[in-house]
This record gives C-alpha cells, structure tokens and sequence, in this order.
C-alpha cells in the first residue's frame, strides 16, 4: 500500500470518535421516493386566451391551471394520509444528511424502517385500489365542475401503477474503486464526504434544539395563557410529544453537543413523572413547571443564536 493510502488509513483511525465519524460508521442513507398521479394542469394557450379575455389581458401573461380530482374525496385523502404517514414516520426515525431527500437512520433500525416502509406500501396499494374504483365518479363530478374545460384526455385509462411509495439505501461513501485508480481523487472524495458528515452532525444538533424550542414553548405557553380569563386547553399531546422527543433524542442523538444534551436532560427532568391531568388540576403545578420551561427555553434561544452559518458543501456538476 503507498504511503499516502497509509496515512489516509491512520488519520482516518484517530477521527474514529468524532461524531461525524460515528454518524457515519453507525447510521445508513436512506431516500424515500414518491410516484404520484398529478391533479393539476395548465390550461392550454386557446383557454388561457378566454380567461384572460374575461380580465381584458393577454392570454401570454396570464398563468392559469385546473385540477384534475376532487383531492378531499375520502378515497384520495385516504391516499395522501399514507403518503404523508410515510414520511413523518422516517422523519421520527432518521435525522437530516445535506443532500436532498436523503436521511440517515441507525443501522440496528435498517430491518424494523424496512418492514414498516413495505406495510405502508401495501397500504397504499390497496387504498389506490379503493380510489381507482371511484375514479369513474371522480371524472364526473370533475366534468361538472370543469364544464368546458374538462378533457378526457387528461385522465388515464386506471388510476393503478399511478401511486407508488419506495426506498432505497444509497452508499454516500467514495467509491472504493477511486482508491487504486486515482488516489489523489478517491482522497479528495473522502474529504468531501467528509465535510458533508460534519455538516450533518450540525444539522442533527440544530434540527434537535429546534424540535425541542417549539415543543416547550407550546407547552409554556398552554400553561401560562388563558382565553376568557380561564385556563387554556391543555391536551395530553403537549406532554406526550415532549416524553416521545426525549426518547427520540436518547435513541438518535450523538451526543456532539454538551450544551444541548445538558438541556434536554434539563427539560426531561422537569416533566418526569408529571402527568397531563396533574397539570390541568392544580395550578401550583403548573406556575412552577411553567416557570421551569422559560428557563430552559431562554437557554435555548442562546444556543441558537450562536448556531454558526450553515456551509453546506455541494458536489460538483
């Protein structure tokens, strides 16, 4: 082996335990991908030309489009629950990587997001299998409201095939054969990666203080606000989505950020064994929690605040 495959392989051993490092010997890329039947369609030149008539304009400065579905009838939202499901739960399971629709999850988590992702593709298939069957009523109650605008033509045959979901777990490494073709150029794909890792990690931190700001402000602020002199709403979901945050960061988190983890053990402490209709009974309980979360909230509006500019790197074209 040269001497500079050498030294690569040793400075890549003393960075072993930053946490770019383990991020990327312990997490995998994972894209989510959506095939989805469009419902929206430009007019065509001769019908933006009588709608802008109508407005005394020309139909070539005009922009002008029509939907396709009725997007709230059940069947289709029933479609785009899935969708939006799908995604949220790899948010809940992942955290950011600085390439567009990537996200990076835990290797121990690659079987369980797996299986998870093809029941909801299953899911999906047969929801799609309820809509195609409506879609018959759909075009018609399209037609009636189009008027003439409505074209068949725009629609398919079957809705089938139209809707998908899929994953893939992409390698966001070099290649390894760069390293015995061009050396100078698998090294310089290793910095790149690199700094696109340390990137994540700062991402990771930001996405975690962020998540966390706008959980215990909601919950101060259900706490201190009244409507009509009387105390606000206070649902379950303001304590569950903050014990469901400390058990995300606990299981996500790579712990790169002292400060951070200080805060959120801070904010976990406060709501230890504190239930929801504790709260709603006594008021104590609540100026002093209320009290408490301020604390940690100015704490994370310093942090921040001295977040350093993000500097993505982007690869070349």
């Amino acid at each position: 082996m040269s001497q500079s495959l050498l030294d690569d392989s040793a400075n890549a051993g003393a960075q072993t335990n930053t946490p770019a490092q383990r991020m990327r010997t312990t997490m995998a890329a994972l894209r989510l991908s959506f095939t989805w039947f469009g419902t929206r369609k430009t007019l065509s030149a001769a019908q933006k030309a009588r709608a802008a008539a109508s407005f005394g304009a020309e139909g070539e400065f005009l922009s002008a489009g029509k939907k396709l579905l009725n997007t709230r009838d059940p069947a289709f939202r029933a479609c785009t629950s899935l969708r939006n499901r799908a995604t949220a739960y790899v948010r809940s399971q992942s955290l950011p990587f600085p390439e567009p629709g990537l996200r990076l999850i835990r290797h121990d988590d690659v079987e369980v997001i797996d299986s998870q992702l093809a029941q909801y593709q299953e899911e999906l298939v047969d929801a799609v299998t309820v809509l195609d069957e409506r879609f018959s009523e759909l075009k018609q109650s399209a037609r009636q409201r189009l008027g003439d605008l409505y074209s068949e033509a725009d629609y398919p045959d079957t809705l089938t095939g139209l809707f998908d979901l899929s994953w893939e777990f992409p390698s966001v490494e070099p290649p390894e054969y760069l390293r015995q073709l061009n050396p100078a150029l698998y090294r310089q794909e290793c910095q790149r990666v690199q700094a696109r890792f340390d990137e994540a990690v700062r991402l990771a931190e930001t996405a975690f203080m962020e998540e966390l700001g706008r959980l215990v402000e909601h919950l101060h602020e259900r706490l201190t606000g009244a409507d009509d002199g009387r105390p606000k709403v206070f649902r379950d979901s303001a304590v569950t989505n903050l014990t469901e945050f400390f058990e995300r960061f606990r299981s996500l988190s790579l712990h790169s950020h002292p400060e951070l983890d200080a805060l959120v053990e801070r904010a976990r402490s406060v709501l230890q064994g504190v239930a929801p209709q504790q709260l709603r009974d006594g008021d104590r309980l609540r100026q002093q929690l209320a009290g408490e979360l301020a604390r940690v909230q100015s704490s994370l509006d310093g942090l921040l605040v001295d977040r350093p500019r993000r500097n993505i790197q982007r690869s070349p074209h």
